[in-house]
C-alpha cells in the first residue's frame, strides 16, 4: 500500500495557493496550505509534512526566515523545502540553496515541472532510506557471522584477505598446511561462501 505524502504549501497568494493545492491533490498528495510562515509553524507542530513548498516574499517572516527556523529545530531540519517565488536573480537562488532548500523554482512556473521536482526529491529520499537499511542489514549479518569465529580463524582470515596462500599462512603461523586447509574450510562453511574469492569479497564489502 502506497503511503500518501503530505505537502505543505505556504504562500500569501490565495488564488495560486488554491490552484496549486488542487493540482497536487489530484496527483495523489495530501495537502495543507497556509498564507503565512507563522501559520505554517503552528501547523507543522501539529502535523509534520513530508515536504514544504513555500514562497519567499511574504509579510513579517519571509521564506528565508522560514527555512532558517526549520534548520534550528532538530525535529524539522530534514524536511525538504522547495522555494516557489518571483525572486529569480542568481543571488536569490544562491541564498536559497545556501540556506538548505532542495529546489528553487521561479514564477511563473509549469506545474508539471514542480511535480517532477517533488517526485524526484521523494525518490531520492527513498533511495537513501533503502541504502541505509541495506547497510544496517549488512552490518548485522557481518556481526552475526564473525562473532562465531575463533581467534585462530580470525587470524587466518586476516591473512587470506591480505592475499596469503595456504602454504604462506602455514609458515607465517608455524602450523601445518593440513591445519590451514581445515581452518580455511571452516571459514568457508561459517560464512556460506564457496571459495577464497567469495570469502574476501564478503569481508571487504562491509
Amino acid at each position: 500500500m502506497r503511503i500518501i505524502k503530505k505537502l505543505l504549501i505556504v504562500d500569501d497568494d490565495n488564488y495560486l495557493r488554491k490552484l496549486l493545492s488542487s493540482y497536487l491533490l489530484a496527483e495523489g498528495f495530501f495537502i495543507h496550505s497556509v498564507d503565512s510562515v507563522h501559520s505554517a509553524l503552528v501547523l507543522i507542530k501539529q502535523d509534520r509534512p513530508d515536504l514544504i513548498i513555500t514562497d519567499i516574499m511574504m509579510k513579517r517572516l519571509d521564506g528565508y526566515d522560514f527555512i532558517k527556523l526549520l534548520k534550528l529545530d532538530v525535529l524539522l531540519l530534514d524536511i525538504p523545502v522547495i522555494f516557489l517565488t518571483a525572486k529569480g536573480m542568481t543571488h536569490d537562488r544562491i541564498k536559497g540553496y545556501n540556506l538548505g532548500c532542495h529546489a528553487y523554482l521561479t514564477k511563473p512556473f509549469n506545474p508539471k515541472e514542480l511535480l517532477a521536482i517533488v517526485k524526484n526529491i521523494f525518490n531520492h529520499i527513498d533511495l537513501l532510506q533503502i541504502n541505509s537499511l541495506n547497510n544496517i542489514n549488512k552490518q548485522y549479518i557481518h556481526a552475526q557471522i564473525f562473532k562465531f569465529l575463533t581467534y585462530r580463524e580470525k587470524t587466518i582470515l586476516h591473512l587470506v584477505i591480505k592475499g596469503y596462500m595456504n602454504k604462506e599462512i602455514a609458515v607465517n603461523l608455524n602450523i601445518s598446511l593440513r591445519n590451514v586447509e581445515k581452518y580455511v574450510s571452516r571459514l568457508l562453511n561459517k560464512t556460506k561462501t564457496r571459495n577464497r574469492t567469495e570469502l574476501v569479497k564478503l569481508v571487504l564489502d562491509f
